[in-house]
């Protein structure tokens, strides 16, 4: 029994052909194979004589030969279903099993007519032309959009309601824009009439640092800088993280680049998101190299260059500041997003006729309130991520409360997204603020020159700003009793008791309840009269000393003390007057000779 089902596995009666799908004996089935293939490309390149030839798409061998209608049109429903086929390509099969013959047979009907409701719709395809795939043909189907079936999607216009449920991706990444037309909210840096757009229209692209908050279009605008050179041809554009790269994978990028400028005479485009995750010797990896132009460097950060970019790397950069998004330009992308999944806004005429039958009677209608939009465009503070998370996350829950729990009930259904789900879906405003970054100083500059200023209100709501973003009070509490010397002063002595107060109370009780003690505390301190005579005479103190030339000048002997019998001899303590032993005041000299009679309340600084 083993020794026949080791013959028949060695030796099968009939080989399957893995392009017809025909059985051959095995003698014969060389010879077969190249005929058949040879047919395959010349039928292929008939059918496709308009277009650049693709790679070819391999199908497991394991069905019996389709009909002649299924197999005229193989190929193309084939590439238009959009299924990867399998990678394992085994030339010779025995064709022992019948089994999957109808499931096989029923993938390819199904292909076919996916095929031709993408015809009638317009000719939307799935397919990739030559521009998009590269040489390699469909290769580069990795970095397209899949959804959890394994569908591919071609780019966001072929996105639908029912896709967005299955998409892995995050819609800001799915949505992200190709084009400077599509960019919006960054007019001040690219648009029409500015630097920067007339150095990316003719591809002369310097170093640069783009320095924004988070979702403000930093990544979008390096991608969309990598689209127009991959385009035109004029550079390599290579993708890193500092959160995940170490410095020997940077080094590997850079000898790349090195080999491909020496060899295809070909730029190199390295943009580096989340820079300032990099140590600064990590950084200096990139200097000779952007010094010489092997490589043109792109980093994206949230924090100040100034204080997390080497000095030496940004004199070799353009800083380009990205301000954080208005709510108009939070609008336009919203807008774009709902035109692009085919969401109607009520109360608006549909831009595109299409939408007027999105449902086919499996799709359900989706309708969102224009209030909703509005709420997202405030809700988000700028963040473009954020805000069209948000629009996902909010528009997938609907879909999926709304889902048809039988078979039976009929499909065609409609489903709104109202403010109410947008909130819950956002929960509360979307505060940007940093503890350890930019804003973290923006916000308690405000708060300390808003109390300078003894306006009460600011002054609250710089401190609301703060403790709502997450800062910790009693670094707020420590910088109230600064204030409360530094502003305040002799102008009102008791303002430091009370800051100090402020600042054991909140180390005692901690946040939430602290809070109206630091509210407290800075409306005291706005409201109370100003005087900065201590903090001008300390400061003229440190200048004279900063400012003084040669040797300081020595301690009087008087003033000096003297706790032993050869100190006293030499004079120390001697002439001094002390002050308790005399019923009046007391002439007596406690500043050196160089300064005498120097009021450093009214003293002014000499330059040095």
């Amino acid at each position: 029994m083993a020794s026949d089902m080791t013959s028949s596995v060695t030796a099968p009666d009939s080989v399957q052909c893995p392009v017809c799908f025909k059985d051959f004996k095995p003698a014969t089935i060389n010879g077969h194979l190249d005929a058949c293939l040879m047919k395959s490309d010349s039928s292929q390149s008939t059918m496709n004589e308009s277009e650049p030839p693709l790679k070819k798409t391999r199908i497991s061998a394991e069905a019996e030969p389709p009909s002649p209608s299924v197999n005229k049109n193989l190929a193309s429903s084939s590439c238009v279903a959009g299924t990867p086929s399998s990678s394992v390509f085994s030339l010779f099969q025995a064709n022992k099993s019948k089994v999957s013959v109808q499931s096989e047979r029923g993938g390819m009907f199904s292909s076919k007519q996916t095929a031709a409701a993408a015809v009638n719709k317009g000719g939307k395809m799935n397919l990739l032309s030559e521009a998009e795939a590269g040489p390699a043909g469909t290769e580069n189907l990795k970095s397209q959009p899949t959804g959890s079936n394994g569908q591919t999607l071609k780019s966001s216009n072929d996105v639908s309601p029912r896709t967005l449920l299955t998409i892995d991706k995050p819609l800001a990444e799915i949505l992200r824009p190709n084009t400077l037309e599509e960019y919006f909210g960054q007019s001040k840096v690219v648009g029409q009439q500015t630097l920067f757009r007339s150095l990316l229209d003719s591809q002369e692209i310097p170093s640069l640092i783009l320095w924004g908050p988070p979702g403000c279009g930093k990544t979008t605008l390096a991608h969309i800088i990598a689209s127009t050179s991959k385009k035109k041809g004029t550079a390599r554009f290579v993708t890193l993280s500092a959160t995940s790269t170490s410095t020997n994978e940077v080094r590997e990028v850079i000898k790349q680049a090195q080999n491909e400028l020496r060899l295809c005479k070909r730029k190199t485009i390295l943009f580096i998101d989340e820079i300032h995750r990099f140590n600064k010797s990590q950084q200096d990896t990139f200097l000779p190299h952007v010094e010489c132009g092997t490589v043109t460097l792109i980093g994206a950060t949230t924090e100040n260059p100034s204080f997390q970019v080497n000095a030496a790397l940004l004199s070799r950069c353009r800083v380009l500041v990205l301000e954080k998004l208005s709510v108009e330009a939070m609008g336009s992308i919203l807008d774009r997003a709902v035109a692009t999944l085919g969401i109607r806004v009520l109360g608006r005429d549909p831009a595109n006729p299409k939408d007027e039958d999105q449902s086919d009677g499996h799709e359900p209608k989706i309708f969102i309130e224009q209030k909703a939009l509005n709420t997202i465009a405030y809700l988000c503070d700028g963040d473009a991520r954020a805000g069209l998370n948000g629009l996902q996350l909010a528009v997938q829950a609907q879909v999926s409360l709304s889902r048809p729990k039988s078979l039976g009930q009929d499909g065609s259904r409609e489903i709104l997204v109202t403010e109410e789900h947008i909130k819950e879906g956002l929960q509360r405003s979307h505060i940007l603020y940093d503890k350890a970054g930019e804003e973290h100083y923006n916000c308690i500059s405000a708060l300390h020159k808003s109390m300078r200023g003894s306006n009460e209100n600011a002054s609250l709501y710089w401190l609301g700003r703060m403790l709502e973003g997450g800062e910790d009070p009693l670094y707020v509490a420590r910088r109230l009793v600064r204030f409360a010397s530094e502003d305040v002063g002799m102008a009102d002595p008791s303002a430091l008791p009370q800051a100090v107060s402020a600042f054991q109370a909140c180390h005692f009780i901690g946040m939430p309840e602290c809070e109206v003690i630091l509210a407290q505390c800075a409306v005291y301190l706005a409201r109370a009269p100003k005087s900065v005579q201590i903090y001008k005479a300390y400061a003229n103190v440190k200048a004279c000393l900063r400012n003084h030339k040669g040797p300081l000048p020595p301690v009087p002997l008087h003033l000096r003390n003297a706790p032993t019998r050869l100190m006293k001899e030499v004079g120390y303590a001697k002439g001094y007057k002390y002050n308790p032993a005399f019923s009046g005041p007391v002439e007596q000299e406690y500043l050196p000779d160089e300064l005498q009679g120097i009021d450093f309340f009214t003293w002014t600084p000499s330059e040095p």
